[in-house]
């Protein structure tokens, strides 16, 4: 069996509620009728005398200062957020400031609910290792209350062997900030395509822009635009579908003295209100170097878009949204390389084949070709990937994931002509990976599922999600795997085999 090939570590990542944000809270907002209460409790807090108003000051430090970075600046910003709603702002002490910094804040425990759908890449920091020792980094989705998605991070070290060691997850989380960014036209130019938003004022705005540009260059061109352009029917809408285009790009970044695990990516656009979703990352490599990229899914509680996010040294990413009908679905994940000049990425553009897609000349996704399509009993409802394709020797290694009865996934995988990647050679004759009694129980049952691997030391390292609930790790030899796999029929080296 192909299962047998699949050998489970130890080592398993559960969701720890003491890993916390703190978040912005307003009293009101989440009943049924919105009706703030901030004005009263505002006036409420300035009316505690100096003593208490100490007091509660110091308790709330004793209390929480731990568990967060910069406590202080965080109630500072909070009360800065709500101080238009005191009635004599001016007439708080910084004490009664900071205390309504406190009243206006709470913690949310990102992965209170669930620890699921990593993917692993090679870590920025090589330092410190022995010999056939790597360090990686592993990306996680983390669901809290409300089914809040984010992305968190671990570090771990592979090998000598099959050794697995996964740095210890403690220390106050940091939520990235946003940070200034230069956008690109042509991204922009390819959202309003995508939106069919084309006519004189959107052509005047990408006829003035330079190849990049800042968020001040873009504004002040909006703001020099002709009367008689504004004037015409839909004038306005047209700058707000400009501006609305232009704010699905951002970057956010990190203080360089946070370790990798205490990194947040937390949604900050509309497009991702309701979560930023399994993150796929991978190492790219061109002739500019290597640097992170991943694919990830933006929800806003009706919608999915997909993302990009890139990065040089996991620190500061730029996010950018993703164009074209090849990228319109969940499961996008990108090559590690272009093929033949072709920036190259998988997909599942009609919801359950596995497909391929390429980046045109105007950065829109192609409609993609398809490459696996629901056949086996084990994924009958759907296939998709599992992350980025992982060169080899032998092809292109194309980790899945097929759903079957009862909506239980397994893991599977196939194997890419590596010249063009168009062409499935070899698939495996079941599923790799599947839920035993341990996978079986959690927050979705049934289910295991990666986001993406790599290969190292001849082994496959495969991260995976059990059941939503925590994550496993399993190693695969290489060379085993692509043995165990079934040549397909139009493949040259079968014909050959014969």
């Amino acid at each position: 069996m192909t299962g047998s090939l699949a050998v489970r570590q130890d080592v398993v990542l559960t969701p720890d509620p003491r890993r916390v944000i703190l978040k912005l809270f307003v009293p009101g907002e989440d009943a049924a009728l919105v009706r703030t209460r901030a004005r009263a409790l505002i006036d409420r807090v300035a009316h505690l005398d100096e003593e208490e108003t100490g007091r509660l000051l110091r308790a709330t430090f004793e209390r929480f200062g731990a568990r967060h970075r910069d406590l202080d600046g965080r109630l500072h910003h909070h009360y800065d957020l709500v101080r238009h709603r005191a009635a004599r702002a001016w007439d708080l002490s910084p004490a009664a400031r900071l205390l309504v910094g406190a009243y206006f804040s709470h913690e949310y425990a990102v992965e209170s609910a669930a620890l699921c759908n990593p993917s692993m890449v090679v870590h920025p920091d090589q330092t410190g290792l022995s010999a056939g020792q790597v360090r990686v980094a592993v990306s996680l989705r983390q669901i809290g209350e409300g089914h809040l998605s984010s992305i968190g991070f671990a570090t771990a070290v592979l090998g000598p062997g099959r050794r697995l060691t996964v740095a210890e997850r403690s220390g106050p989380l940091v939520v990235g900030q946003r940070t200034g960014v230069r956008h690109r036209r042509d991204l922009l130019a390819a959202g309003l395509a995508e939106v069919d938003c084309d006519n004189e004022i959107t052509a005047t705005v990408l006829d003035a822009l330079p190849e990049r540009y800042d968020e001040a260059t873009f504004e002040r061109l909006l703001g020099d635009l002709p009367p008689d352009l504004l004037s015409r029917s839909g004038g306005m809408a047209s700058l707000e579908q400009l501006r609305r285009t232009n704010a699905a790009g951002y970057a956010t970044a990190f203080p360089a003295d946070t370790a990798l695990h205490q990194r947040v990516l937390w949604p900050a656009t509309p497009a991702e209100s309701n979560g930023m979703e399994d993150a796929r990352f991978v190492r790219f490599t061109d002739e500019n170097g290597p640097v992170y990229r991943a694919t990830y899914t933006a929800y806003d509680g009706r919608r999915i878009a997909t993302r990009a996010l890139a990065s040089t040294d996991l620190r500061r990413f730029e996010v950018t949204p993703m164009r074209g009908p090849g990228v319109r679905n969940k499961g996008v994940a990108l090559f590690p390389r272009t093929v033949g000049g072709r920036h190259l990425a998988l997909c599942r553009a009609d919801g359950e084949t596995i497909g391929l897609t390429c980046l045109n000349g105007e950065n829109r996704w192609q409609e993609p070709v398809p490459l696996h399509a629901p056949r086996d009993s084990w994924e009958l409802i759907q296939v998709g990937n599992c992350g980025s394709p992982i060169e080899t020797d032998d092809g292109w290694l194309v980790l899945t994931h097929g759903v079957g009865p009862m909506r239980r996934y397994a893991i599977g995988a196939l194997l890419l002509d590596l010249r063009r990647p168009e062409r499935v050679v070899a698939r495996l004759p079941g599923a790799l990976l599947s839920p035993d009694e341990a996978d079986r129980d959690g927050y979705v049952p049934n289910v295991v599922y990666s986001c993406g691997g790599l290969v190292h030391a001849g082994e496959l390292w495969l991260p995976y999600g059990a059941s939503d609930a925590r994550v496993g790790f399993a190693t695969v030899p290489l060379a085993a795997l692509i043995g165990a796999m079934v040549r397909s029929p139009h493949d040259p080296s079968a014909q050959a085999a014969e």
